[in-house]
């Protein structure tokens, strides 16, 4: 079963509860995210991405995950 935005968004902010959260897409496959936190400062795209991955809580493993892609974009605040 896809996942909706406002269910990615709930996972995301359960990791991140202060982040600036956006989540986009309408089809329920294809996502979008942008995750702004302070945790990233100090950190290379590829951890700040595995920290992401990791709030999914499994969503995206496999082929019979609920959730197929997500374009990824990961910061620390300016």
């Amino acid at each position: 079963m896809p996942m909706q935005a406002h269910e990615i968004e709930e996972l995301l902010r359960e990791a991140f509860p202060d982040a600036e959260i956006q989540v986009g897409g309408s089809d329920g496959v294809h996502m979008s995210a942008m995750v702004v936190d302070e945790s990233f400062r100090g950190k290379n795209r590829v951890q700040q991405q595995r920290a992401v991955y990791a709030a999914l809580k499994g969503k995206m493993d496999g082929p019979d995950g609920e959730l197929h892609a997500l374009a990824l974009t990961t910061k620390a605040p300016e």
